[in-house]
Formats: structure tokens, C-alpha cells, sequence
């Protein structure tokens, strides 16, 4: 993912060794590649609430509640603002969200995201 993290703290470190990891390697390899997505610095952060069994009922998306894709629209919306809508480059977004340029060409086409940061409109 083109990331680089330096630093694991002891905390979760132990939350991550002290889970039973019910859905095994592929359930941490989750858990792993969604810390690392939404990591903005060089730490690696586990949000403990991850690592909670949740009914089926409770995994239903609830009003009120940002969800991974939405954090991801807010992102990649975000950077490209950020760029003045230029994707690639030093200085385009793709840089700035750590990912291939292609990678981010497929999310603003697959999420609806126009190139200057506004969601388009479904018809």
C-alpha cells in the first residue's frame, strides 16, 4: 500500500495478541490492511472496536455512523482538493494518499468522485 510505518505501540501490540481472532490469518490480514488505509501518520493504530464481536444485528450500517467507504470518499475527496484536482504526480493526490495513480483513478470512478473533489450525482 505504499505506506511506511515505524512504530507499533506496545498497546495494540497487546489488543491485537490478546484477541482470539475468531475469522483467523484472513480477519487479521483485515483488520491490518484497514489500519494501514486509514493510517495519516508513521504509527500503526488499531481501533480496539475492531477487534469486538458484533451481532448480525449491530453489524448493520446504522444512521449517524461514518463507514469505511465514506471515509474513504471523504479521503480521496479531500486530497484532490487538496491538488486542485490533479491525480498524478509529485504533487497530485495519488502521492498524497500513498497509492498508485491507477489505484486512485479506479476509486474515483468505482466511488463517483469527480476529479475536483464533488461526488457526482447517481441518475
Amino acid at each position: 500500500m505504499q505506506r511506511n510505518i515505524e512504530y507499533i505501540p506496545d498497546e495494540v501490540m497487546d489488543a491485537l495478541e490478546r484477541y482470539d481472532w475468531p475469522g483467523n490469518i484472513r480477519e487479521l490480514q483485515n483488520i491490518v490492511e484497514r489500519a494501514v488505509i486509514l493510517s495519516e501518520t508513521d504509527t500503526f493504530f488499531v481501533d480496539e472496536s475492531w477487534l469486538k464481536r458484533e451481532s448480525a444485528e449491530s453489524r448493520q450500517p446504522r444512521e449517524g455512523l461514518s463507514t469505511l467507504a465514506d471515509r474513504e470518499v471523504e479521503m480521496i475527496e479531500a486530497a484532490l482538493a487538496d491538488c486542485h484536482g490533479r491525480i498524478s504526480g509529485p504533487s497530485g493526490a495519488a502521492a498524497k494518499l500513498g497509492i498508485p495513480r491507477q489505484t486512485l483513478e479506479s476509486k474515483i470512478r468505482r466511488l463517483g468522485i469527480s476529479k475536483y473533489g464533488l461526488k457526482l450525482q447517481s441518475s
